[in-house]
């Protein structure tokens, strides 16, 4: 009797655990730190991750979060090769993504948005702007519910998530990530190390001194590795030179002037005309249906926008 009553406290205690309710700031614990590294991997914001998380996942209790370790409700789609997941949904029977782990999930959901073309714009906003983010998840059509962008922000204010944007979070163990500096603009801190900032097609920007590198840089501004280099079209390792620009935002996929041409001069690349319009190599590349590595004649006559 004593053994089959132990046994009963055993069952009554799995099943007690099994059904507790994850709390938002149980999710928020658990997922801040994959959070904050897909940020610095893909320059999403850590607080639209995590909003995104707890919306879709029910905290991560829902079924799709606990049966298929997907949080973000991806769809299959036609790109899907993984296992499967399937749930009533819009329509009856939807096919979801299914993962090993909830990590797999928000590396998935990073590289969802990153390779989307509607999600594209979005990129053009930093990490701290995480109202932008959301207005422009809605504006993408990533849900149905108009309410969908008030909704992330309620909740990114409410758990104060935006900290995890300026990465108030434990050190990463990695020595070569520079943290954000709290507090000052990328203009103001430009000018504390001594340089000029300015602009180009709305779009602030530094010249390079002889002592900077992409490096250096990052770590007097407090930037992210990756945004650098992102911004600036190049990749990692590339040297900077004397004189050339180094942007500190996003460039534009176009002209915001009135300047529908440009002119090539004499032994310029697609990327020197990038950096000077402050337009996007890959944007103005495909503009032009040229190949970003394409030489160009002096005279060549490209559209801006």
């Amino acid at each position: 009797m004593k053994m089959k009553w132990f046994n009963c406290l055993i069952l009554m205690s799995w099943t007690y655990l099994s059904s507790a309710q994850i709390t938002p700031q149980q999710y928020i614990e658990t997922y801040q730190q994959i959070a904050v590294d897909e940020m610095q991997r893909t320059g999403i914001p850590a607080s639209i991750t995590l909003a995104q998380g707890i919306l879709e996942s029910g905290n991560g209790n829902s079924t799709l979060a606990v049966k298929a370790r997907n949080h973000f409700g991806i769809k299959c789609h036609q790109t899907w090769k993984g296992p499967t997941f399937t749930q009533d949904d819009d329509e009856k029977n939807e096919c979801f993504r299914k993962y090993k782990h909830a990590e797999d999930s928000y590396r998935d959901h990073s590289d969802f948005l990153l390779n989307g073309k509607r999600y594209a714009f979005l990129f053009e906003y930093g990490p701290t702007e995480y109202k932008k983010w959301a207005h422009g998840l809605k504006k993408a059509g990533y849900a149905t519910n108009p309410q969908y962008a008030h909704r992330l922000i309620d909740l990114i204010e409410k758990h104060e998530l935006h900290r995890f944007d300026l990465g108030q979070l434990a050190q990463k163990k990695s020595t070569d990530v520079a943290k954000p500096k709290h507090g000052d603009s990328k203009m103001n801190l430009a000018i504390q190390i001594g340089h000029e900032p300015k602009t180009e097609n709305g779009v602030l920007y530094v010249v390079a001194k002889t002592s900077d590198s992409y490096e250096s840089l990052t770590q007097e501004l407090g930037l992210w590795r990756w945004e650098l280099y992102k911004y600036n079209d190049v990749s990692e390792g590339t040297v900077l030179k004397k004189g050339q620009r180094v942007y500190l935002r996003p460039k534009k996929n176009k002209s915001s002037r009135q300047m529908f041409e440009y002119t090539v001069q004499k032994n310029e690349s697609l990327w020197e005309v990038s950096q000077k319009l402050g337009i996007k190599l890959k944007k103005l590349a495909k503009r032009n249906h040229l190949n970003p590595e394409a030489d160009l004649k002096t005279g060549v006559v490209l559209k801006t926008r």
